[in-house]
């Protein structure tokens, strides 16, 4: 992890522990170090100024940068980041369209979460970037009740967990417990319509996880995480085998919890439904209503709709098997309205996953394009993405007086090295001149090789002079190589957009003048426009 991953994320947990104006602050001046500008800072920066905006309740605001953050990320090439900034984009969203009818919009919400999820088949190397990334999809998920989609998600963040270079910082217990949290969730909602046999596979899940996150609890929290596991497990056993043991545990482990400084109400109140049923199941009736009745009335108006719901169904069923005809009704209602917004989550599932489809049959299409033109041994274009490149150039270069700079390099005694060296000795050379190219050119320059030991730039809006200048760059870092003694000869051409082909014919007459010559060097042939 470099340091400006590490020193955001260090801004990104101030700012969730209560520090966010000071975090947004400096995250901000950090931004504005290269160039003055917000926008052309690092993506991991835009990362924890994303965080503590929403902190901050400056949700919009959020949104904008998270908008900034994926820029960002896309011109450092980062797949983990990308997908982090989708995701971010997505949840805040989404709670702005909770605060905004208006401007709720669900399909927008799971576009984004569909292609983090698509960024992330490129392989991103730090596993700190990677979970993050993961875990953000998961949340917003998870938001929209798609357990299905949510928990790969979150497992596949456990899974990074397991890379050398990730600290030990009590994520994998973290994630574990979300994993349980997630599982009772689903169990609420498919008691609410029913299902009572797979609610009941999802509290035995639930339990899993939360015992193995009991277990693996682990850095600066490893208490709060344990807690709150073996406060997840106890819940998860509340419909199952051991309703007393539940019914103990439960305010036992929220109690201490609460002493240990945990004031999430969302872990807590989850917690509340189990807890009643495991009174009832434990012959307990009266209090189990007493304890839902204390829950209901004390319920925070910013709690989760599902919990919410979940404590008022609990409250009707104890009533009703009380004996109280007057919450018949409301249950009635209230399930045929679970009913209803079960089939709503079945809408939004398979809405997601058709786009996961589609999104993934372009992914590869594009991969496979990609793949056919590119140059398998050295990674730059072959002949074929080259043709493609000149095509676009000459669409969008029609202007006579927009020049573009050609070289045509060739490394010198090729065959020479082949044969007294061998072919694995002679494919590193290759594959290390292109590396050398490749960096000696300028942003948005194109190299490809055209076969055996022949290369090709090609340099939009470079005239013969500017070619030179890269032409004479590569020849010296060519010869400076540490690994490989090798010598490239480079011809430099230069002509309108509109007829590259031309110039790559002068280009390679250079070159072979500069074979002629004695090799490892550059030779130009001026321009037409230019004599």
């Amino acid at each position: 992890m470099d340091d400006v991953t590490l020193r955001a994320l260090r801004l990104v947990e101030e700012a969730q522990t209560g520090a966010a104006a000071p975090a947004l602050a400096t995250a901000e001046t950090t931004l504005r170090e290269a160039t003055g500008e917000i926008a052309d800072g690092p993506a991991a920066m835009h990362f924890a100024r994303v965080v503590a905006l929403t902190r901050l309740g400056e949700l919009r605001a959020a949104v904008a940068a998270a908008d900034l953050m994926l820029a960002a990320a896309d011109r450092e090439g980062s797949a983990g980041w990308r997908s982090c900034a989708l995701s971010l984009r997505a949840t805040r969203r989404l709670r702005v369209g909770d605060q905004d009818i208006s401007e709720y919009d669900v399909e927008a919400v799971l576009r984004d979460l569909v292609s983090a999820e698509t960024a992330l088949l490129v392989d991103e190397p730090d596993p700190v970037i990677m979970g993050n990334a993961h875990t953000g999809i998961a949340i917003g998920y998870a938001q929209l009740r798609l357990y299905e989609l949510a928990a790969p998600q979150f497992e596949a963040a456990y899974e990074t967990t397991r890379h050398p270079q990730y600290p030990d910082n009590g994520n994998r217990a973290m994630w574990l417990c979300n994993l349980a949290e997630l599982n009772l969730q689903w169990a609420l909602e498919l008691y609410q319509v029913g299902q009572v046999a797979v609610a009941e596979r999802h509290t035995t899940i639930a339990e899993s996880h939360a015992t193995r996150a009991a277990t693996e609890a682990s850095g600066p929290q490893a208490r709060v995480w344990r807690l709150l596991a073996l406060l997840y497990a106890a819940c998860a056993r509340a419909d199952r085998q051991d309703p007393a043991s539940a019914a103990t545990d439960i305010p036992r482990y929220a109690a201490l919890l609460e002493d240990s400084g945990l004031r999430q109400q969302q872990e807590l109140l989850l917690c509340r439904p189990f807890h009643a049923v495991a009174l009832r199941r434990s012959g307990r009736p009266g209090e189990a209503l007493r304890v839902i009745e204390q829950a209901v009335s004390a319920l925070p108006a910013e709690t989760d709709w599902l919990i919410s719901a979940a404590l008022h169904r609990t409250h009707a069923v104890l009533l009703t098997t009380n004996g109280s005809l007057d919450a018949v009704p409301g249950l009635t209602y209230g399930d045929a309205l679970a009913e209803l917004l079960w089939r709503q989550r079945h809408r939004w599932l398979h809405t997601a996953m058709t786009m996961q489809s589609y999104d993934v049959l372009r992914w590869q299409h594009e991969q496979a394009e990609r793949a056919a033109q590119t140059d398998p041994l050295t990674g730059v274009a072959n002949r074929r993405g080259l043709d493609v490149f000149l095509r676009n150039l000459a669409a969008t270069g029609t202007s006579a007086d927009r020049l573009v700079a050609v070289l045509a390099v060739d490394i010198d005694r090729f065959k020479h090295i082949n044969d007294s060296l061998g072919h694995a000795v002679g494919d590193e050379v290759l594959r290390a001149v292109a590396q050398v190219l490749t960096a000696s050119v300028r942003k948005g320059d194109f190299v490809a090789r055209l076969g055996g030991d022949e290369f090709v730039a090609i340099l939009p809006d470079a005239d013969t002079a500017d070619g030179t200048k890269v032409a004479r760059r590569a020849v010296a870092a060519v010869a400076g190589m540490a690994t490989w003694s090798a010598r490239v000869s480079v011809g430099v051409a230069s002509g309108p957009a509109y007829s590259v082909g031309d110039a790559l014919t002068q280009a390679d007459r250079a070159m072979y003048a500069a074979k002629r010559a004695g090799g490892n060097q550059a030779t130009y042939r001026p321009a037409a426009v230019e004599q």
